[in-house]
């Protein structure tokens, strides 16, 4: 396979007087100069997703009406040397546990080092996706659908908050600090395409926010968000003068240059556990992260 690597993504609208038998068979007609293997590759990399960053598969139906986004291929892509581990498996569902700096899908400069591409070559099952997200920067459990029919079922778990999802992380000790704490706000994008901000206005975020223990200057919290907007965790704790260690982005924007990465400062933030209701066999499922925050 080529080395090349994902950079940046376009968008493509599908007409609504067309009809195609799957995706693959419109992105081969609408883009007759890319070869059909092409598409195949983009498609098992996880390079065709739509406006909400769902990969797709090559025999998902043509839904007229739409944008979707394609990425193409560059060269230079940061290393990730840290490893993902699959800490459960059945025969619909995987659940990993990712490393931090790994992305989850394709994004940016990021296309073999991410959860999703590493995770289809360790399992050769093409139709993995991403039932939900957690930022790059978040170590974590991330839970997948083996099978793209059980997708969106699964996926209306997270929409509608079924899924109970636990945090920890280390900020600054405040001997005052109310315990525990809920942290409601509006959260809007913020002028740097980096950065959200709270606003005036009803509230669309909410995270209950509990102090664990502390060594020095440094303490350990657990994050219990009912909603999931962008960096919702890391500016609730700013907001409480208590930002999350190591954050290049909140109070500061100290973004990354290129490829190098600050591998020895680590956000301090890790999706430790999350439970669910299986929909389909009713089963209860709780899992919880192998990793751990230190406090020094």
């Amino acid at each position: 396979m080529n080395s090349a690597h994902a950079q940046f993504s376009s968008r493509v609208y599908l007409p609504a007087d067309q009809s195609y038998p799957d995706l693959l068979s419109f992105f081969c007609a609408h883009f007759p100069h890319i070869p059909s293997a092409e598409w195949q590759e983009r498609f098992c990399l996880g390079l065709v997703q739509d406006e909400n960053q769902q990969t797709l598969a090559a025999d998902d139906p043509y839904c007229p009406g739409v944008h979707l986004r394609y990425f193409k291929r560059v060269n230079q892509e940061p290393q990730i040397p840290f490893e993902e581990e699959i800490i459960f498996e059945n025969e619909r569902l995987l659940v990993a546990d990712k490393p931090h700096f790994l992305p989850v899908t394709p994004s940016g400069q990021y296309l073999m080092q991410t959860l999703l591409n590493r995770l289809r070559v360790k399992t050769g099952n093409t139709e993995l996706s991403p039932l939900h997200r957690i930022d790059r920067d978040t170590a974590g459990l991330v839970v997948f659908a083996k099978r793209a029919g059980d997708r969106a079922l699964y996926q209306n778990l997270f929409r509608d908050r079924h899924i109970q999802k636990i945090y920890e992380a280390i900020a600054p000790y405040q001997a005052h600090f109310r315990n525990p704490r809920v942290r409601e706000s509006r959260l809007e994008p913020g002028a740097h395409f980096l950065q959200m901000i709270e606003v005036g206005g009803s509230p669309n975020t909410h995270t209950l926010i509990e102090y664990l223990e502390h060594q020095g200057m440094w303490a350990r919290y657990r994050l219990i968000p009912t909603t999931g907007k962008k960096h919702q965790l890391r500016v609730h704790m700013n907001a409480l003068d208590i930002p999350i260690k190591n954050d290049a982005i909140y109070p500061t924007l100290t973004p990354f240059a290129g490829t190098d990465l600050p591998f020895d400062r680590p956000l301090q933030l890790l999706a430790k556990s999350l439970s669910f209701i299986d929909p389909i066999d009713s089963q209860s499922y709780e899992f919880h992260s192998r990793q751990v925050l230190r406090l020094q």
